[in-house]
């Protein structure tokens, strides 16, 4: 029997609950990508959603336990229920991204990699690029690795205004996002382009929950719905580049 065109698409797994709305959005952002005109249009997705994983900020500051063992175990699940490749809507877990894929056979998409290659290829003379991302995103280095290899620099918020900024994303983890919250978070990407910064990269799925490209006056990558993009496009084998 012929294979229908939907038994040819990936099955995607998401390791999520890190936090559990980012994990809403970019599910939300997984089916507005996909050009669908009935159900069984849409992809295929596994979530695990899992917000008991330890804190990422934490156990990179050495304050706290590792989530890596969680990371894993949410990905061992994932694969054995059928998932064809993960994703993670998290920028900072992924620090602990080697854990993950030394434990699982199928592959991992990264929205870092993805992201910078984004940023790299909207903008190919672009020498600085301001990173909102929490701090344990910032003390692994990921961004400024992986846009240090593009030759664009990274550049942060000053330190009593990167305080504001985890007081801000602790704050839309716990109560949301309203006006007052989307106005602060407004004026730390104001900081950034102040600072000579040619673009902004979210580098915490929290930042698109409250920022958005009409609030900033350059060039707005959102890690949040470029993963999403590039997860419709594997999962569819529209984009088969390696990892």
């Amino acid at each position: 029997m012929k294979k229908s065109v939907h038994s040819r698409e990936r099955v995607v797994g998401v390791i999520g609950g890190l936090g559990p709305e980012a994990t809403v959005d970019f599910f939300e952002r997984v089916l507005r990508n996909t050009e669908a005109e009935s159900d069984q249009d849409h992809l295929h997705l596994l979530i695990d959603n899992n917000p008991k994983v330890p804190n990422r900020n934490h156990a990179i500051a050495g304050t706290g336990p590792s989530p890596a063992d969680a990371l894993v175990s949410s990905a061992v699940r994932l694969e054995n229920a059928g998932a064809e490749f993960l994703v993670m809507p998290c920028n900072t877990a992924h620090a602990f991204q080697e854990s993950i894929t030394s434990a699982v056979s199928i592959p991992f998409i990264s929205i870092v990699e993805e992201t910078c290659r984004h940023v790299k290829e909207c903008c190919p003379r672009l020498r600085s690029a301001g990173l909102l991302a929490v701090d344990g995103c910032l003390e692994a280095g990921l961004y400024r690795k992986a846009l240090g290899e593009r030759n664009i620099r990274q550049r942060v918020l000053p330190v009593h205004r990167q305080r504001e900024f985890m007081e801000l994303v602790y704050q839309i983890k716990s109560a949301g996002v309203d006006p007052g919250v989307r106005e602060a978070m407004r004026s730390l990407a104001d900081q950034l382009v102040q600072q000579g910064c040619e673009a902004i990269v979210a580098g915490c799925t929290e930042v698109p929950l409250a920022l958005s490209p009409d609030q900033v006056p350059v060039p707005f990558m959102d890690s949040t719905e470029i993963l999403a993009k590039r997860t419709v496009r594997y999962a569819k084998r529209q984009d088969d580049r390696e990892q």
